[in-house]
């Protein structure tokens, strides 16, 4: 059975609680009717109000988490909180995360795994920096990656999880990478899964993260190992996003 598409929209360190409300209330009067699966992950803060006000229209995540369920992590939220509250899935390992905080993939392993033992769909993040791709061999450099997020997880679990492709160098910046270099890193890493882990692999979805929008989406979302997007800026604004997911819809259609 084809995979459907997922449509995320990171909203990152963007709108106040009411500001998200409002936010989460125009998206859910622009979308069209879809079969495919749409995402948004809020700040913490605005996260219960967007679950009360999306029901099981969208599925509602957040942007990350500690991997230990309480502890003395000052500054930190437990997976048990973000449950508590509704959110169904979590972002691990996003490059502004890398960049910025410190996320290396020994953390990236740890929270992906207690994602999936408290019930949440951890969205595995990983991508190459623009010098990382110009020296070459990125390739190898993302297999690593993957691999290292989800050392010693079972098949049995696999199928729980989103795997999210950002190049580092398109993220924010409006350089998308074209079809061709995206499908080429997204069929690696169908590659790879389906090594790891057989038939469970054909359930794992593989999101593309950086700069998609109305214009470019249905490129990419046409390319056969692409499942879906990571998407950014354009999930700040209901209409934009809304295209994407038209675009997908059309794209199912053809």
């Amino acid at each position: 059975m084809p995979r459907t598409k997922l449509l995320a929209g990171n909203w990152k360190m963007n709108k106040t609680p009411q500001e998200a409300l409002a936010l989460v209330q125009g998206l859910l009067e622009a979308l069209p009717e879809t079969r495919h699966t749409v995402a948004v992950f809020p700040p913490y803060l605005a996260l219960e109000r967007v679950v009360d006000a999306v029901g099981d229209r969208l599925l509602v995540g957040a942007q990350n988490c500690h991997f230990e369920a309480q502890g003395a992590f000052t500054g930190e939220v437990s997976l048990p909180m973000l449950s508590e509250v509704g959110a169904r899935a979590v972002l691990v390992g996003h490059s502004e995360r890398r960049q910025f905080f410190g996320e290396t993939d020994e953390s990236v392993n740890k929270k992906t795994k207690a994602a999936l033992a408290a019930g949440l769909i951890p969205f595995v993040c990983i991508g190459e920096t623009l010098p990382e791709r110009r020296q070459g061999g990125y390739l190898a450099l993302l297999e690593r990656q993957l691999r290292a997020a989800l050392d010693g997880l079972p098949a049995a679990a696999a199928g729980g999880i989103v795997v999210a492709y950002e190049p580092v160098w398109a993220i924010g910046t409006g350089v998308t990478a074209t079809d061709g270099e995206a499908e080429e890193v997204c069929a690696l890493l169908r590659a790879l899964l389906g090594r790891l882990y057989g038939e469970a692999a054909a359930g794992i979805r593989i999101l593309y993260g950086g700069s998609m929008n109305a214009q470019n989406a249905a490129g990419l979302l046409a390319s056969p190992s692409i499942d879906g997007g990571l998407i950014g800026g354009a999930s700040l604004k209901p209409q934009a996003f809304a295209a994407i997911v038209a675009a997908a819809n059309e794209v199912a259609a053809d």
